[in-house]
């Protein structure tokens, strides 16, 4: 998985590409936790991720948590695959996805 990191000021923005899996989700996670402590707004673009897995899943609800301490977190881009998951996870009621 590659991950696009891009900041300006306090919003942070996150652009995955490849798979979110057992293996790519610990990357995900230390970026984000090293990443956000003066964030405001995150942003994590999913347009080019093709999977996600039970692990990504968690670190998207971590992450999810941590911002509504903070600020907000959206996710955008969603491609039909990833969304269909978000659904039937129960993620779609949790996320806040555009």
């Amino acid at each position: 998985m590659t991950i696009t990191r891009k900041m300006e000021g306090d919003k942070l923005e996150l652009a995955l590409e490849g798979r979110l899996d057992t293996t790519t989700a610990p990357e995900l996670e230390k970026e984000i936790a090293d990443s956000i402590a003066d964030v405001k707004d995150l942003t994590l673009d999913l347009e080019k991720l093709v999977y996600i897995s039970s692990a990504g899943l968690r670190v998207l609800l971590s992450a999810q948590k941590r911002m509504n301490k903070q600020g907000s977190m959206v996710i955008c881009n969603v491609s039909e695959e990833i969304m269909e998951i978000f659904e039937v996870t129960g993620f779609s009621d949790i996320l806040t996805i555009r």
